[in-house]
């Protein structure tokens, strides 16, 4: 089942989630009602809070370049954290535009460390660790920003976030009841 997305003034949004603690059928309906969500709206991350859920998962689905032409993207795979911690950010920092499903039709450049270690659970309770880097690297620190309340749009300052600051004022107004 397809869930509601919880847009820019939402409360929920600058909530600190609560961690899983039972992995029970009920949550693996959730998540499997988050990855419909996420196909359904054509992203690449969902965290629990976007979808009015103050729980400390997010999933991602990754693009890679294909192996064939690197100017073509293949599908990437679902993957689930539960209770993730993050570590070990590289100091080598890279810049990129970033969207978000709760904030629609913004994009911004967010400067962000191009690898992390993540340790996080899996649906079954089971306790994994990854190394990632580059795009991976930041859809799991932009979905993991969301679970404990922080969203893209603080991560800049200045002339860029004045620049949207309209266009936040409208998202809020016209969609952050929902």
């Amino acid at each position: 089942m397809k869930l509601p997305i919880a847009y820019y003034g939402n409360p929920i949004l600058r909530k600190k989630c609560k961690d899983v603690e039972e992995f029970d059928d009920e949550i693996r309906e959730f998540v499997n009602n988050m990855i419909e969500t996420l196909e359904d709206k054509n992203g690449i991350g969902l965290a629990a809070p976007q979808v009015n859920r103050e729980l400390r998962i997010f999933i991602t689905k990754v693009p890679y370049p294909s192996k064939d032409d690197p100017d073509q993207w293949e599908d990437g795979t679902i993957k689930v954290y539960i209770n993730p911690k993050l570590s070990e950010p590289s100091a080598e920092a890279w810049e990129r535009d970033e969207g978000c499903l709760s904030i629609p039709k913004i994009y911004i450049p967010v400067i962000r460390p191009y690898r992390v270690k993540v340790e996080a659970m899996d649906l079954k309770g089971n306790v994994f660790t990854e190394e990632l880097s580059g795009l991976e690297a930041r859809c799991v620190m932009h979905e993991n920003d969301h679970i404990n309340g922080v969203l893209m749009i603080d991560r800049i300052q200045g002339e860029k976030r004045k620049e949207i600051e309209s266009e936040l004022r409208s998202i809020k107004k016209e969609l952050g009841s929902q």
